[in-house]
């Protein structure tokens, strides 16, 4: 079945802005695109339709929500056995239970190209996050090899600051041997989504990765290489537009931020 755009906008009415299964499913939390409610050891997610920028919600979109978590869930399906996830079921199209662990105040971006606060930042000290880039790059362009350009995980309506690998582990965020696993975690799945992307047509650009802590162990937690936390861009126009002076064909948030 073929959704058009008209399908959509009749819908408009009937976007989910917010959830309240307080106190059935425990203690609620909103983030930006998600409420949460935690009971014990196990979290229920609820993914609204709320679309956030630069960490505040600007709008809602029809299916938002449905989407994000039936992407997310097939990822945590694929990625089982590879690499340790919170999931336990996702019992609705915009629902997921998981466990509730500790988790990590660090939001873990790898980046294949040169990107969004990644090429700001470069502009100004030709580093990322701390990462040495070489003189010369260009916005858009591929990177050497994936680099791992951590921030902060700043709370609902501030924003958050690159750090490097060395200050997170520094500042006390995170444990030297916890932070070895989740770097290499991350490169793994960057690796297999970028593989998965570019035989459909894409180029996964960035993304951004969350863990936490379950019985001292790192576990992959939040959404995964979805169209919230990942920049994806059209393969075939890429060198094109580029060589044309044009940005990538996104289809990802960065135009809405734009």
């Amino acid at each position: 079945m073929t959704t058009s755009n008209d399908d959509v906008l009749k819908q408009l009415p009937f976007v989910l802005e917010t959830s309240d299964f307080s106190p059935l499913f425990g203690e609620k939390y909103s983030g930006k695109v998600r409420d949460c409610y935690v009971k014990g050891d196990v979290r229920y997610l609820v993914a609204s339709d709320r679309l956030s920028c630069f960490d505040v919600c600007v709008t809602s979109v029809p299916f938002k929500g449905e989407v994000l978590t039936q992407l997310a869930a097939h990822w945590f399906r694929h990625i089982t056995g590879i690499v340790p996830h919170h999931v336990i079921d996702v019992p609705d199209p915009q629902v997921m239970v998981v466990k509730n662990g500790l988790v990590i105040p660090v939001e873990v971006v790898v980046r294949g190209y040169l990107a969004g606060g990644g090429w700001r930042e470069y502009l100004k000290c030709g580093t990322v996050s701390g990462v040495v880039l070489p003189d010369g790059m260009k916005e858009f362009q591929k990177l050497p090899q994936p680099i791992i350009t951590p921030s902060t995980k700043a709370p609902k309506g501030e924003h958050d600051t690159p750090i490097s690998s060395e200050e997170v582990i520094g500042r006390g965020l995170v444990s030297a041997a916890h932070w070895a696993a989740i770097t290499e975690y991350a490169l793994t799945l960057f690796k297999l989504g970028s593989e998965q992307a570019f035989t459909q047509g894409l180029l996964l650009a960035d993304t951004k990765f969350e863990f936490a802590l379950f019985n001292d162990k790192v576990m992959l937690i939040d959404e995964i290489l979805t169209l919230d936390s990942s920049r994806y861009w059209v393969a075939d126009t890429y060198q094109v537009r580029l060589d044309s002076g044009l940005m990538p064909e996104m289809l990802d948030k960065e135009p809405v931020r734009r």
